[in-house]
């Protein structure tokens, strides 16, 4: 039922008042305790192939979302992205010059911007990469009814992935309680905490620069914190105690 636009000053008839709770809806028809979606959603949208935008902004604007801007290519997302501040960015996971590395910046520089990665055929290294750069979601790439609804959702503040890897997932969070037990006894910052957990996977510190898209040095200064937190004098010992965690 769609939810009644009241004018400052007018109070919502007992009616409107019952279905609105049968419905679990709040004002503006967001669930209730959800974070309010705007009636006209803004969506960029950034893909290699101008088929695939078109294929997309056809399925978005027939339901009620605008195309605020499209990009083919990495920095194209950015510089639109920061231009038009869209409700959601919408970005393919091989756009040249890096999806995931513009899922960091656009999430870096507009945080009230969601950001969900489109991708074609993907896995969970790919997803842990999204996720860590900002991303809100990641879907495989499909073009009906259904994606509006799916991006209205991310909005309102629900996760979308898809079903074949969420076990995945749930797997690499009970894998990792330990480091997060490791995390919270030496009062680890969360981006030192992800640190940590590259290193526990034996990269280097040039692959985690680029898996965060931070600069080694970066990389050094957060592994020379974790070191002394933990008390050890190498990454190696740091790695020791993870495992035994």
């Amino acid at each position: 039922m769609r939810a009644m636009t009241l004018d400052r000053g007018s109070a919502a008839s007992p009616t409107s008042v019952r279905s609105s709770r049968k419905s679990g809806l709040g004002p503006g028809g967001s669930r209730r305790g959800s974070p309010a979606v705007p009636e006209l959603v803004r969506v960029l949208v950034a893909d290699r192939s101008p088929a695939m935008r078109l294929g997309v902004r056809l399925a978005l604007e027939s339901d009620g979302c605008l195309v605020c801007a499209e990009a083919g290519d990495a920095s194209a997302a950015v510089e639109a992205a920061v231009r038009v501040r869209p409700h959601l960015c919408l970005l393919d996971a091989d756009l040249p010059g890096g999806g995931i590395a513009a899922v960091a910046e656009i999430s870096s520089m507009l945080p009230g911007t969601r950001v969900v990665v489109f991708a074609d055929s993907g896995g969970e290294a790919e997803l842990f990469s999204a996720l860590r750069a900002g991303a809100c979601g990641y879907l495989f790439k499909y073009i009906d009814a259904r994606l509006p609804v799916t991006l209205r959702r991310v909005l309102e503040g629900e996760p979308a992935l898809p079903r074949a890897l969420v076990a995945g997932l749930i797997a690499e969070l009970r894998d990792g309680e330990g480091e997060r037990r490791l995390a919270i006894r030496y009062k680890l910052t969360r981006r030192e905490f992800e640190v940590l957990e590259l290193l526990s996977e034996k990269l280097t510190t040039a692959e985690i620069a680029q898996r965060l898209f931070v600069a080694k040095v970066t990389v050094r200064t957060h592994i020379a914190a974790i070191l002394k937190k933990l008390g050890v004098q190498d990454r190696e010992s740091a790695i020791r105690l993870v495992e035994e965690s």
